[in-house]
């Protein structure tokens, strides 16, 4: 079963930056999507960013274009999310999620709209203030 453990939430002023973590264990895939999708109270979950292992393609949120960039650190086994020029509306729990099971096109187009990813971690949440 694969394992997500994500880091770096916290609170900040809006404006400032923030990266998230997500430590991936017990997996054996050589090539799978990634990604962060964020979800707010009373809100639908969003798709913020992907990232597919194998050729590094990625995917974002238009809300997040920009300010925000995904990376891997293979070697780490980690996930980020750089978080740049943070806003009120990006207040949310952020998850860590992966799918081994999609492709580089669903992964950087309607899987990374969607986020309806097969494995997920506990969410860490993101406060920003104006």
């Amino acid at each position: 079963q694969v394992q997500l453990v994500e880091s770096g939430g916290g609170s900040v002023q809006a404006g400032g930056s923030l990266r998230l973590s997500c430590a991936i264990s017990r997996y054996t895939y050589s090539s799978y999507c990634m990604g962060w999708f964020r979800q707010a109270p009373g809100k639908e979950r969003e798709g913020v960013a992907t990232i597919y292992t194998g050729s590094g393609s990625t995917y974002y949120a238009d809300s997040v274009k920009g300010r925000f960039t995904i990376s891997q650190d293979n070697a780490k086994h980690t996930l980020y999310l750089q978080m740049n020029s943070l806003r009120p509306e990006d207040t949310a729990m952020y998850y860590c999620a992966l799918d081994p099971t999609w492709g580089r096109t669903y992964c950087t187009g309607a899987g990374g709209y969607r986020a309806d990813f097969g494995y997920r971690g506990q969410g860490t949440q993101v406060t920003v203030s104006s």
